[in-house]
């Protein structure tokens, strides 16, 4: 058993879950953090990819009480049917641009430079957004309607550059679109569940022929410690975004950007090509 692997695994695991539904990119740091372990190989990329549903899953079961009641009420409550249509209708814009761009993306933009990047400009949209005034048409994401649903998916496109932040788009796109801030945030959590359970098993089917039984290990590792990260990063959100805005997540992109680029030009660090 090599346990270095299991130990970067494990790192890997922690960072996938805290970061995830932070707006600070899971997927940038993933690449940033695999490519100083050297584990940003093709299975390296299918691993940060894997672990993804152990943060998904943490939602589900922090939000098992009401996904359980939207399962049970299809098609006999109306707010239950507008729930996932509007999950459906976010989830469409990024789901079909991706499958058209995504081989494109990674070629180009999975490299430490362009997150830093997207970083930086990411943290400048966000302290710009939350100095706009904030005009709030929907408390809950149960009064949101399809048109909501609907930009907020668009906003969920720039998250195809890595870096930008799944959850930073889908939640400045929420506050700007007239979602509170809890409405925005969940939505930004139950967004994610369809488009992450459907990035993983895309990705596990197209490389299966590289995954064997020997690395059951090391993604379980990863699996776990994502799943139980991710629990108490999604807990500690929802009470951070009741009592602040998320100018603190913009500076610490800024900042962490700028350390990379410094790095990465200086040859402090020698990142990856």
């Amino acid at each position: 058993m090599d346990w270095f692997l299991l130990l970067k695994g494990l790192i890997l695991g922690i960072v996938e879950g805290l970061t995830e539904f932070l707006p600070i990119s899971s997927t940038g740091h993933l690449i940033l953090v695999s490519d100083l372990l050297n584990f940003n190989d093709e299975k390296g990329k299918v691993f940060t990819i894997v672990i993804q549903l152990g943060a998904i899953l943490a939602v589900c079961w922090e939000y098992r009480v009401k996904l359980r009641h939207v399962v049970t009420d299809i098609g006999s409550r109306q707010d239950a049917n507008r729930f996932v249509l509007n999950l459906l209708i976010a989830f469409l814009p990024a789901a079909i641009l991706g499958l058209l761009f995504i081989k494109t993306i990674k070629q180009h933009l999975f490299h430490p430079v362009p997150v830093a990047l997207a970083f930086i400009v990411g943290g400048l949209l966000i302290l710009w957004a939350e100095r706009r005034p904030h005009v709030v048409d929907v408390e809950r994401v149960e009064d949101m309607d399809w048109k909501h649903a609907l930009k907020v998916g668009l906003a969920q496109c720039l998250a195809l550059i890595p870096g930008t932040s799944r959850s930073g788009a889908t939640i400045i796109g929420g506050l700007l679109f007239g979602l509170s801030r809890k409405a925005a945030t969940e939505f930004s959590f139950f967004l994610a569940i369809p488009v992450m359970f459907a990035a993983t098993f895309y990705d596990l089917y197209k490389n299966r022929d590289i995954l064997h039984l020997d690395d059951a290990s090391v993604f379980a590792i990863g699996f776990v410690a994502s799943f139980i990260s991710a629990l108490l990063a999604v807990r500690g959100l929802l009470r951070f975004v009741s009592q602040h805005d998320f100018s603190v997540f913009a500076w610490y992109r800024i900042g962490f950007g700028i350390i990379v680029l410094i790095t990465a030009y200086s040859g402090m660090v020698q990142w990856s090509a």
